[in-house]
Protein backbone atom coordinates (compact mmCIF):
# COMPACT_ATOMS: atom_id res chain seq x y z
CA UNK A 1 0.00 0.00 0.00
CA UNK A 2 2.80 2.40 0.83
CA UNK A 3 4.44 1.70 -2.51
CA UNK A 4 1.19 2.48 -4.36
CA UNK A 5 0.05 5.48 -2.35
CA UNK A 6 3.37 7.11 -1.46
CA UNK A 7 5.61 6.64 -4.48
CA UNK A 8 7.90 9.70 -4.67
CA UNK A 9 7.86 11.79 -7.84
CA UNK A 10 10.00 14.63 -9.13
CA UNK A 11 9.47 17.61 -11.36
CA UNK A 12 6.43 19.69 -12.23
CA UNK A 13 3.02 17.92 -12.07
CA UNK A 14 2.31 18.51 -15.75
CA UNK A 15 1.32 16.17 -18.57
CA UNK A 16 4.11 13.83 -17.48
CA UNK A 17 5.93 13.38 -14.20
CA UNK A 18 9.19 11.71 -13.16
CA UNK A 19 9.05 8.65 -10.89
CA UNK A 20 12.02 8.00 -8.60
CA UNK A 21 12.94 4.37 -9.30
CA UNK A 22 13.29 2.10 -6.28
CA UNK A 23 13.07 -1.55 -5.30
CA UNK A 24 12.66 -3.60 -2.14
CA UNK A 25 14.33 -6.73 -0.84
CA UNK A 26 12.02 -7.15 2.18
CA UNK A 27 8.50 -7.06 0.75
CA UNK A 28 8.23 -3.25 0.66
CA UNK A 29 9.04 -2.72 4.33
CA UNK A 30 11.91 -0.52 3.15
CA UNK A 31 12.83 0.81 -0.29
CA UNK A 32 16.20 1.18 -1.99
CA UNK A 33 16.56 4.01 -4.53
CA UNK A 34 18.45 3.25 -7.72
CA UNK A 35 19.25 6.88 -8.50
CA UNK A 36 17.40 6.72 -11.82
CA UNK A 37 14.06 8.23 -12.86
CA UNK A 38 11.27 7.06 -15.15
CA UNK A 39 8.95 9.42 -17.00
CA UNK A 40 5.26 8.53 -16.65
CA UNK A 41 1.99 9.88 -18.03
CA UNK A 42 0.35 11.87 -15.24
CA UNK A 43 -3.44 11.68 -14.77
CA UNK A 44 -3.29 12.25 -11.03
CA UNK A 45 -2.72 16.02 -10.64
CA UNK A 46 -5.14 18.95 -10.49
CA UNK A 47 -3.37 20.69 -13.37
CA UNK A 48 -6.68 21.34 -15.13
CA UNK A 49 -5.63 24.12 -17.51
CA UNK A 50 -2.02 23.02 -17.84
CA UNK A 51 -0.52 26.14 -16.21
CA UNK A 52 1.76 24.01 -14.04
CA UNK A 53 4.78 24.16 -16.33
CA UNK A 54 8.39 25.28 -16.29
CA UNK A 55 8.31 27.47 -19.39
CA UNK A 56 5.90 29.83 -21.05
CA UNK A 57 4.36 33.22 -20.34
CA UNK A 58 3.34 32.48 -16.75
CA UNK A 59 6.77 31.05 -15.88
CA UNK A 60 8.41 34.15 -17.35
CA UNK A 61 6.22 36.34 -15.13
CA UNK A 62 7.18 34.28 -12.09
CA UNK A 63 10.87 34.62 -12.94
CA UNK A 64 10.54 38.38 -13.28
CA UNK A 65 8.63 38.49 -9.98
CA UNK A 66 11.50 36.67 -8.26
CA UNK A 67 14.03 39.11 -9.70
CA UNK A 68 12.00 42.10 -8.51
CA UNK A 69 10.67 40.92 -5.14
CA UNK A 70 12.64 37.82 -4.14
CA UNK A 71 11.02 34.64 -2.85
CA UNK A 72 10.42 35.42 0.82
CA UNK A 73 6.95 36.18 2.21
CA UNK A 74 8.49 38.52 4.80
CA UNK A 75 7.42 42.07 4.19
CA UNK A 76 5.09 41.30 1.30
CA UNK A 77 2.14 42.33 3.42
CA UNK A 78 2.84 45.69 4.99
CA UNK A 79 1.77 46.81 8.46
CA UNK A 80 -0.37 49.52 6.88
CA UNK A 81 -2.00 47.22 4.35
CA UNK A 82 -1.04 44.98 1.46
CA UNK A 83 1.79 45.11 -1.03
CA UNK A 84 1.08 46.17 -4.60
CA UNK A 85 1.03 42.55 -5.81
CA UNK A 86 -1.71 41.69 -3.31
CA UNK A 87 -3.71 44.71 -4.44
CA UNK A 88 -3.34 43.74 -8.11
CA UNK A 89 -4.25 40.10 -7.39
CA UNK A 90 -7.35 40.85 -5.33
CA UNK A 91 -8.66 43.38 -7.85
CA UNK A 92 -8.05 40.95 -10.72
CA UNK A 93 -9.77 38.06 -8.91
CA UNK A 94 -12.84 40.23 -8.25
CA UNK A 95 -12.92 41.31 -11.91
CA UNK A 96 -12.52 37.71 -13.08
CA UNK A 97 -15.38 36.46 -10.89
CA UNK A 98 -17.66 39.45 -11.43
CA UNK A 99 -17.88 40.37 -7.75
CA UNK A 100 -17.39 43.70 -5.96
CA UNK A 101 -14.27 42.67 -4.07
CA UNK A 102 -12.04 39.74 -3.14
CA UNK A 103 -9.28 38.83 -0.70
CA UNK A 104 -6.53 36.24 -1.06
CA UNK A 105 -5.15 33.82 1.51
CA UNK A 106 -1.87 31.93 1.49
CA UNK A 107 -3.44 28.48 1.97
CA UNK A 108 -6.55 26.98 0.41
CA UNK A 109 -7.42 24.78 3.40
CA UNK A 110 -7.10 27.73 5.76
CA UNK A 111 -9.35 29.84 3.55
CA UNK A 112 -12.27 27.66 4.59
CA UNK A 113 -11.18 26.68 8.08
CA UNK A 114 -10.50 30.27 9.21
CA UNK A 115 -12.99 32.38 7.27
CA UNK A 116 -16.12 30.27 7.90
CA UNK A 117 -15.84 31.01 11.68
CA UNK A 118 -15.66 34.71 10.76
CA UNK A 119 -18.95 34.43 8.87
CA UNK A 120 -21.10 32.65 11.46
CA UNK A 121 -21.01 31.91 15.18
CA UNK A 122 -23.26 30.91 18.05
CA UNK A 123 -27.01 31.06 17.43
CA UNK A 124 -26.31 30.56 13.72
CA UNK A 125 -26.92 27.47 11.62
CA UNK A 126 -24.71 25.88 8.96
CA UNK A 127 -26.44 23.55 6.49
CA UNK A 128 -23.74 21.52 4.78
CA UNK A 129 -23.67 18.94 1.99
CA UNK A 130 -22.72 15.58 3.50
CA UNK A 131 -19.75 15.23 1.11
CA UNK A 132 -18.24 18.67 1.69
CA UNK A 133 -14.45 18.87 2.00
CA UNK A 134 -12.67 18.47 5.34
CA UNK A 135 -11.63 22.13 5.33
CA UNK A 136 -15.32 23.11 5.33
CA UNK A 137 -16.07 20.66 8.14
CA UNK A 138 -13.19 22.00 10.25
CA UNK A 139 -14.29 25.61 9.71
CA UNK A 140 -17.90 24.75 10.53
CA UNK A 141 -16.92 23.05 13.80
CA UNK A 142 -14.66 25.92 14.83
CA UNK A 143 -17.39 28.50 14.20
CA UNK A 144 -19.52 27.37 17.14
CA UNK A 145 -22.61 27.36 14.93
CA UNK A 146 -25.02 24.44 14.91
CA UNK A 147 -24.45 22.14 11.94
CA UNK A 148 -26.99 20.13 9.97
CA UNK A 149 -26.32 17.99 6.93
CA UNK A 150 -28.32 17.21 3.82
CA UNK A 151 -27.91 14.33 1.39
CA UNK A 152 -25.30 14.88 -1.29
CA UNK A 153 -26.61 17.21 -4.00
CA UNK A 154 -30.20 16.29 -3.07
CA UNK A 155 -32.26 19.45 -3.28
CA UNK A 156 -35.33 17.80 -1.73
CA UNK A 157 -33.22 16.92 1.31
CA UNK A 158 -31.85 20.48 1.46
CA UNK A 159 -35.34 21.99 1.28
CA UNK A 160 -36.55 19.65 4.01
CA UNK A 161 -33.72 20.74 6.32
CA UNK A 162 -34.41 24.40 5.46
CA UNK A 163 -38.13 24.12 6.20
CA UNK A 164 -37.49 22.52 9.58
CA UNK A 165 -34.80 25.09 10.46
CA UNK A 166 -37.09 28.00 9.60
CA UNK A 167 -40.16 26.62 11.34
CA UNK A 168 -38.48 25.29 14.51
CA UNK A 169 -35.73 27.86 15.01
CA UNK A 170 -32.87 27.25 17.44
CA UNK A 171 -32.79 23.86 19.14
CA UNK A 172 -33.32 24.97 22.75
CA UNK A 173 -34.99 28.37 22.61
CA UNK A 174 -36.81 28.03 19.25
CA UNK A 175 -35.92 31.63 18.53
CA UNK A 176 -35.10 32.53 14.95
CA UNK A 177 -31.58 31.75 13.81
CA UNK A 178 -29.18 34.67 13.78
CA UNK A 179 -27.93 33.47 10.36
CA UNK A 180 -28.40 30.42 8.18
CA UNK A 181 -25.45 29.59 5.92
CA UNK A 182 -25.78 26.89 3.26
CA UNK A 183 -22.37 25.56 2.17
CA UNK A 184 -21.85 23.54 -1.00
CA UNK A 185 -19.03 22.82 -3.41
CA UNK A 186 -19.11 23.73 -7.08
CA UNK A 187 -17.45 20.45 -8.06
CA UNK A 188 -16.99 17.62 -5.58
CA UNK A 189 -13.44 16.26 -5.62
CA UNK A 190 -14.22 12.63 -4.77
CA UNK A 191 -17.43 12.21 -6.74
CA UNK A 192 -16.92 14.50 -9.73
CA UNK A 193 -20.49 15.74 -9.31
CA UNK A 194 -21.56 19.29 -10.14
CA UNK A 195 -23.67 21.31 -7.70
CA UNK A 196 -27.33 21.83 -8.64
CA UNK A 197 -26.86 25.60 -8.46
CA UNK A 198 -30.01 26.52 -10.39
CA UNK A 199 -32.21 24.75 -7.83
CA UNK A 200 -30.36 26.27 -4.87
CA UNK A 201 -30.80 29.78 -6.28
CA UNK A 202 -34.51 28.99 -6.71
CA UNK A 203 -34.64 27.96 -3.05
CA UNK A 204 -32.99 31.26 -2.10
CA UNK A 205 -35.82 33.14 -3.76
CA UNK A 206 -38.48 30.81 -2.39
CA UNK A 207 -37.35 31.15 1.23
CA UNK A 208 -36.79 34.88 1.10
CA UNK A 209 -39.74 35.60 3.39
CA UNK A 210 -40.73 38.07 6.06
CA UNK A 211 -41.12 36.77 9.58
CA UNK A 212 -41.85 38.30 12.99
CA UNK A 213 -39.16 38.16 15.68
CA UNK A 214 -39.18 39.55 19.20
CA UNK A 215 -36.58 42.22 19.92
CA UNK A 216 -36.55 43.84 23.41
CA UNK A 217 -40.11 42.71 23.97
CA UNK A 218 -41.43 44.08 20.68
CA UNK A 219 -42.51 42.10 17.62
CA UNK A 220 -40.43 43.22 14.64
CA UNK A 221 -41.10 42.25 11.04
CA UNK A 222 -37.80 41.24 9.39
CA UNK A 223 -36.79 39.76 6.09
CA UNK A 224 -35.55 36.18 6.45
CA UNK A 225 -33.15 34.60 3.99
CA UNK A 226 -30.36 32.07 3.99
CA UNK A 227 -26.87 32.87 2.77
CA UNK A 228 -25.09 30.74 0.20
CA UNK A 229 -21.39 29.81 0.35
CA UNK A 230 -19.97 28.03 -2.74
CA UNK A 231 -16.54 26.40 -2.59
CA UNK A 232 -15.13 26.49 -6.13
CA UNK A 233 -11.75 24.93 -5.40
CA UNK A 234 -12.14 22.45 -8.28
CA UNK A 235 -14.63 24.22 -10.54
CA UNK A 236 -13.04 27.65 -10.99
CA UNK A 237 -11.07 27.77 -14.22
CA UNK A 238 -12.18 24.26 -15.21
CA UNK A 239 -15.95 24.71 -15.65
CA UNK A 240 -17.88 27.12 -17.84
CA UNK A 241 -17.36 28.44 -21.37
CA UNK A 242 -15.11 31.24 -20.07
CA UNK A 243 -13.52 29.25 -17.23
CA UNK A 244 -15.31 31.28 -14.56
CA UNK A 245 -16.73 28.32 -12.64
CA UNK A 246 -20.26 27.17 -11.88
CA UNK A 247 -21.89 30.61 -12.20
CA UNK A 248 -20.45 30.76 -15.72
CA UNK A 249 -21.58 27.21 -16.48
CA UNK A 250 -25.16 27.81 -15.31
CA UNK A 251 -25.21 31.41 -16.60
CA UNK A 252 -26.09 32.74 -13.15
CA UNK A 253 -25.06 36.21 -12.04
CA UNK A 254 -22.29 35.97 -9.40
CA UNK A 255 -24.29 38.39 -7.25
CA UNK A 256 -26.76 35.56 -6.60
CA UNK A 257 -24.06 33.87 -4.51
CA UNK A 258 -23.27 35.52 -1.18
CA UNK A 259 -19.77 34.05 -0.75
CA UNK A 260 -17.59 32.61 -3.52
CA UNK A 261 -14.53 30.72 -2.33
CA UNK A 262 -11.86 29.08 -4.43
CA UNK A 263 -8.21 28.07 -4.58
CA UNK A 264 -5.32 28.78 -6.93
CA UNK A 265 -3.83 25.29 -6.57
CA UNK A 266 -5.80 23.60 -9.34
CA UNK A 267 -6.50 25.49 -12.56
CA UNK A 268 -4.01 28.31 -11.93
CA UNK A 269 -0.89 26.30 -11.13
CA UNK A 270 -0.16 28.25 -7.92
CA UNK A 271 -1.21 27.97 -4.26
CA UNK A 272 -3.47 29.76 -1.80
CA UNK A 273 -7.14 30.65 -1.93
CA UNK A 274 -9.61 33.52 -2.18
CA UNK A 275 -12.94 34.74 -0.87
CA UNK A 276 -15.04 36.96 -3.14
CA UNK A 277 -18.33 38.76 -2.65
CA UNK A 278 -19.81 42.15 -1.70
CA UNK A 279 -17.29 44.80 -0.61
CA UNK A 280 -18.83 45.18 2.86
CA UNK A 281 -18.41 41.44 3.46
CA UNK A 282 -14.80 41.36 2.24
CA UNK A 283 -13.87 44.42 4.33
CA UNK A 284 -15.26 42.69 7.42
CA UNK A 285 -13.40 39.44 6.66
CA UNK A 286 -10.10 41.30 6.27
CA UNK A 287 -10.42 42.19 9.95
CA UNK A 288 -12.21 39.15 11.38
CA UNK A 289 -10.63 36.31 9.41
CA UNK A 290 -7.48 35.34 11.36
CA UNK A 291 -5.60 34.00 8.35
CA UNK A 292 -5.73 37.38 6.61
CA UNK A 293 -4.05 39.76 9.11
CA UNK A 294 -1.99 37.21 11.06
CA UNK A 295 -0.89 34.42 8.72
CA UNK A 296 2.06 34.54 6.33
CA UNK A 297 1.24 36.38 3.13
CA UNK A 298 1.42 34.79 -0.32
CA UNK A 299 4.94 34.96 -1.73
CA UNK A 300 5.57 37.32 -4.68
CA UNK A 301 6.32 34.52 -7.21
CA UNK A 302 3.02 32.86 -6.33
CA UNK A 303 1.15 36.12 -6.79
CA UNK A 304 2.87 36.62 -10.15
CA UNK A 305 1.71 33.15 -11.25
CA UNK A 306 -1.86 33.90 -10.15
CA UNK A 307 -1.94 37.27 -11.93
CA UNK A 308 -0.45 35.88 -15.15
CA UNK A 309 -2.71 32.80 -15.29
CA UNK A 310 -5.94 34.70 -14.55
CA UNK A 311 -5.02 37.48 -16.99
CA UNK A 312 -4.34 34.92 -19.71
CA UNK A 313 -7.76 33.30 -19.13
CA UNK A 314 -9.51 36.67 -19.26
CA UNK A 315 -7.36 38.19 -21.98
CA UNK A 316 -5.99 41.72 -21.72
CA UNK A 317 -8.16 44.42 -23.26
CA UNK A 318 -6.26 46.63 -25.71
CA UNK A 319 -6.38 50.36 -25.11
CA UNK A 320 -9.23 51.97 -27.11
CA UNK A 321 -8.03 53.65 -30.28
CA UNK A 322 -10.48 56.08 -31.84
CA UNK A 323 -9.98 57.57 -35.26
CA UNK A 324 -10.50 61.29 -35.87
CA UNK A 325 -13.96 60.61 -37.27
CA UNK A 326 -15.04 58.61 -34.21
CA UNK A 327 -15.79 59.55 -30.66
CA UNK A 328 -17.29 57.83 -27.63
CA UNK A 329 -20.80 59.00 -28.54
CA UNK A 330 -20.66 57.51 -32.04
CA UNK A 331 -19.37 54.22 -30.62
CA UNK A 332 -22.17 54.09 -28.06
CA UNK A 333 -24.76 54.52 -30.81
CA UNK A 334 -23.19 52.04 -33.23
CA UNK A 335 -24.57 48.67 -34.34
CA UNK A 336 -24.88 45.37 -32.48
CA UNK A 337 -21.47 44.12 -33.61
CA UNK A 338 -19.77 46.88 -31.68
CA UNK A 339 -21.94 46.12 -28.64
CA UNK A 340 -20.86 42.48 -28.77
CA UNK A 341 -17.27 43.64 -29.01
CA UNK A 342 -17.83 45.86 -25.97
CA UNK A 343 -19.20 42.87 -24.03
CA UNK A 344 -16.08 40.90 -24.93
CA UNK A 345 -13.90 43.75 -23.68
CA UNK A 346 -15.82 43.87 -20.39
CA UNK A 347 -14.90 40.23 -19.82
CA UNK A 348 -11.23 41.04 -20.39
CA UNK A 349 -8.76 42.57 -17.94
CA UNK A 350 -7.66 46.17 -18.56
CA UNK A 351 -3.90 46.55 -18.86
CA UNK A 352 -4.02 48.88 -15.85
CA UNK A 353 -5.05 45.97 -13.61
CA UNK A 354 -1.70 44.24 -14.17
CA UNK A 355 1.75 45.29 -12.94
CA UNK A 356 3.56 47.19 -15.69
CA UNK A 357 6.42 44.66 -15.74
CA UNK A 358 4.17 41.69 -16.69
CA UNK A 359 4.28 41.33 -20.46
CA UNK A 360 2.44 38.21 -21.58
CA UNK A 361 3.00 36.55 -24.92
CA UNK A 362 0.49 37.72 -27.58
CA UNK A 363 -1.40 34.37 -27.54
CA UNK A 364 -1.82 34.70 -23.77
CA UNK A 365 -2.58 38.40 -23.81
CA UNK A 366 -5.46 38.08 -26.28
CA UNK A 367 -6.91 35.05 -24.44
CA UNK A 368 -6.71 32.76 -27.49
CA UNK A 369 -4.43 30.20 -25.83
CA UNK A 370 -6.60 30.03 -22.71
CA UNK A 371 -9.73 29.54 -24.83
CA UNK A 372 -7.97 26.70 -26.60
CA UNK A 373 -7.01 25.16 -23.25
CA UNK A 374 -10.58 25.40 -21.95
CA UNK A 375 -11.90 23.68 -25.09
CA UNK A 376 -9.24 20.98 -24.94
CA UNK A 377 -9.97 20.33 -21.27
CA UNK A 378 -13.69 20.02 -22.06
CA UNK A 379 -12.93 17.50 -24.83
CA UNK A 380 -10.60 15.45 -22.63
CA UNK A 381 -13.09 15.34 -19.74
CA UNK A 382 -16.00 14.17 -21.86
CA UNK A 383 -13.94 11.74 -23.92
CA UNK A 384 -12.40 10.07 -20.86
CA UNK A 385 -15.74 9.88 -19.04
CA UNK A 386 -17.68 8.51 -22.02
CA UNK A 387 -14.86 6.19 -23.12
CA UNK A 388 -14.60 4.50 -19.72
CA UNK A 389 -18.37 4.04 -19.65
CA UNK A 390 -18.35 2.42 -23.10
CA UNK A 391 -15.62 0.06 -21.93
CA UNK A 392 -17.98 -1.18 -19.22
CA UNK A 393 -16.69 0.54 -16.08
CA UNK A 394 -18.86 2.07 -13.36
CA UNK A 395 -18.17 5.82 -13.51
CA UNK A 396 -19.58 8.50 -11.24
CA UNK A 397 -19.75 12.24 -11.68
CA UNK A 398 -20.75 14.80 -14.26
CA UNK A 399 -19.49 14.26 -17.84
CA UNK A 400 -18.07 17.82 -17.93
CA UNK A 401 -16.05 17.25 -14.74
CA UNK A 402 -12.24 17.08 -15.00
CA UNK A 403 -12.39 14.60 -12.10
CA UNK A 404 -13.40 11.16 -13.40
CA UNK A 405 -13.84 8.55 -10.64
CA UNK A 406 -13.71 4.88 -11.71
CA UNK A 407 -15.41 2.77 -9.04
CA UNK A 408 -13.35 -0.27 -8.00
CA UNK A 409 -14.98 -1.02 -4.61
CA UNK A 410 -12.48 -3.68 -3.46
CA UNK A 411 -9.58 -2.13 -1.43
CA UNK A 412 -7.13 -4.79 -2.60
CA UNK A 413 -8.02 -4.22 -6.24
CA UNK A 414 -7.46 -0.48 -5.76
CA UNK A 415 -3.81 -1.13 -4.88
CA UNK A 416 -3.38 -3.59 -7.75
CA UNK A 417 -4.97 -1.17 -10.20
CA UNK A 418 -2.43 1.51 -9.26
CA UNK A 419 0.50 -0.91 -9.49
CA UNK A 420 -0.53 -2.42 -12.84
CA UNK A 421 -1.05 1.01 -14.40
CA UNK A 422 2.39 2.08 -13.22
CA UNK A 423 4.04 -1.16 -14.39
CA UNK A 424 3.15 -0.67 -18.05
CA UNK A 425 5.73 -0.03 -20.76
CA UNK A 426 4.75 3.65 -20.61
CA UNK A 427 3.82 4.03 -16.92
CA UNK A 428 0.60 5.81 -16.04
CA UNK A 429 0.36 7.50 -12.66
CA UNK A 430 -3.15 7.39 -11.15
CA UNK A 431 -4.56 8.17 -7.72
CA UNK A 432 -6.48 5.45 -5.92
CA UNK A 433 -8.69 6.57 -3.05
CA UNK A 434 -10.00 4.42 -0.22
CA UNK A 435 -10.95 4.54 3.43
CA UNK A 436 -11.07 6.94 5.28
CA UNK A 437 -11.36 9.39 2.35
CA UNK A 438 -14.25 7.27 1.05
CA UNK A 439 -16.41 4.59 2.68
CA UNK A 440 -14.58 1.25 2.95
CA UNK A 441 -16.62 -0.38 0.19
CA UNK A 442 -16.41 2.55 -2.26
CA UNK A 443 -12.73 2.60 -3.21
CA UNK A 444 -11.98 4.17 -6.58
CA UNK A 445 -9.36 5.33 -9.02
CA UNK A 446 -9.64 9.07 -9.59
CA UNK A 447 -8.45 10.34 -12.96
CA UNK A 448 -7.75 14.04 -13.40
CA UNK A 449 -7.99 15.29 -16.98
CA UNK A 450 -5.90 18.26 -18.04
CA UNK A 451 -5.68 20.62 -20.98
CA UNK A 452 -2.06 19.49 -21.26
CA UNK A 453 -3.20 15.99 -22.30
CA UNK A 454 -3.60 15.13 -25.97
CA UNK A 455 -6.19 12.79 -27.48
CA UNK A 456 -3.42 10.21 -27.81
CA UNK A 457 -2.82 10.47 -24.05
CA UNK A 458 -6.49 9.78 -23.32
CA UNK A 459 -6.40 6.89 -25.82
CA UNK A 460 -3.45 5.44 -23.90
CA UNK A 461 -5.31 5.73 -20.58
CA UNK A 462 -8.41 4.06 -22.04
CA UNK A 463 -6.36 1.21 -23.52
CA UNK A 464 -4.56 0.63 -20.22
CA UNK A 465 -7.84 0.67 -18.28
CA UNK A 466 -9.33 -1.78 -20.75
CA UNK A 467 -6.52 -4.27 -20.17
CA UNK A 468 -6.13 -3.78 -16.41
CA UNK A 469 -9.91 -3.74 -15.90
CA UNK A 470 -10.16 -7.08 -17.65
CA UNK A 471 -7.45 -8.60 -15.45
CA UNK A 472 -9.04 -7.34 -12.22
CA UNK A 473 -12.67 -7.98 -13.30
CA UNK A 474 -13.79 -4.36 -12.93
CA UNK A 475 -16.19 -4.04 -15.86
CA UNK A 476 -19.62 -4.29 -14.25
CA UNK A 477 -21.29 -1.18 -15.69
CA UNK A 478 -24.58 -1.24 -17.56
CA UNK A 479 -25.25 -0.12 -21.11
CA UNK A 480 -23.84 -0.75 -24.55
CA UNK A 481 -20.14 -1.60 -24.72
CA UNK A 482 -17.64 -0.70 -27.41
CA UNK A 483 -14.18 -2.02 -28.14
CA UNK A 484 -11.17 0.23 -27.66
CA UNK A 485 -10.62 0.61 -31.43
CA UNK A 486 -14.21 1.76 -31.97
CA UNK A 487 -13.91 4.24 -29.09
CA UNK A 488 -10.77 5.72 -30.62
CA UNK A 489 -12.41 6.14 -34.03
CA UNK A 490 -15.67 7.59 -32.73
CA UNK A 491 -14.17 9.91 -30.10
CA UNK A 492 -15.87 13.05 -31.42
CA UNK A 493 -19.24 11.29 -31.51
CA UNK A 494 -18.73 10.20 -27.89
CA UNK A 495 -17.88 13.74 -26.80
CA UNK A 496 -21.00 15.17 -28.47
CA UNK A 497 -23.17 12.46 -26.92
CA UNK A 498 -21.98 13.56 -23.47
CA UNK A 499 -23.45 17.04 -23.93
Amino acid sequence: MDDCCSHPVAGVPGRTVLLLDRYSTNYNITQIYTGTKTRALNVSSYNYLGFSQTRGGCSDAVGEGIRRYGTSTCGTRLESGSSELHVFTEALVARFLGTEDALVSSMGFATNSTFIPALVGKKSLIISDELNHTSIRVGARQSGAEIRMFKHNDMSSLESVLREAISQGQSKTHRSWKKILVIVEGLYSMEGTLVDLLRIVELKQKYKVRTAVTVLGYDVDVLFKFYLFVDEAHSIGAIGPHGRGVTDYFNIHPGSIDVLMGTFTKSFGACGGYIAGPKTLIDALRLRGPSYPYAEAMAPPVLAQVIASIASIMGIAPAPQLSKSQNSLSLANSNGALKDHANDLRRMAPQSMLPAWINLHPSLADGSEARMRIRRLAFNCRYLHAGLKKLGFIISGHPFSPIVPLLIFNPGKCMMFSRLMRARKIPIVVVVVGYPATPLEKGRARFCASASHTKEDIDMVLEACDEVGGILDLKHGLGERWGIDEIRKRAVELVHSAV
